[in-house]
């Protein structure tokens, strides 16, 4: 894959509530789990994530999103448009803690 040289690479984690969430969610919590997917999804088949999905952490699995956009703001903004941010499941409170400058 040929990356933007103007773009900028972020990498967001996204963390569920605690660590068996993914495997007591309530039917509500998996609907919009489901839609986060879908949002994820949506910004992957855009190139605007780069990569995306759930990390098999032995403590309990979180989600990892790469990003490619213009600025932090951009990064910040996808991460609070994520349905499960809005919902208040995955806290993202540090989107992005790691930003490649070029």
């Amino acid at each position: 894959m040929i990356m933007n040289t103007e773009m900028k690479q972020f990498l967001c984690k996204l963390i569920p509530p605690g660590p068996t969430f993914a495997q007591d969610m309530t039917e509500v919590e998996r609907k919009i789990m489901q839609e986060h997917v879908d949002y994820w999804k949506d910004l992957s088949d855009r190139r605007v994530a780069i990569i995306f999905g759930p990390v098999l952490d032995p403590k309990g699995i979180w989600g990892v999103a790469i990003v490619e956009v213009a600025s932090k703001p951009e990064a910040h903004i996808l991460g609070r448009n994520d349905p499960a941010v809005q919902a208040g499941i995955y806290p993202m409170p540090a989107v992005p803690y790691y930003e490649n400058e070029r």
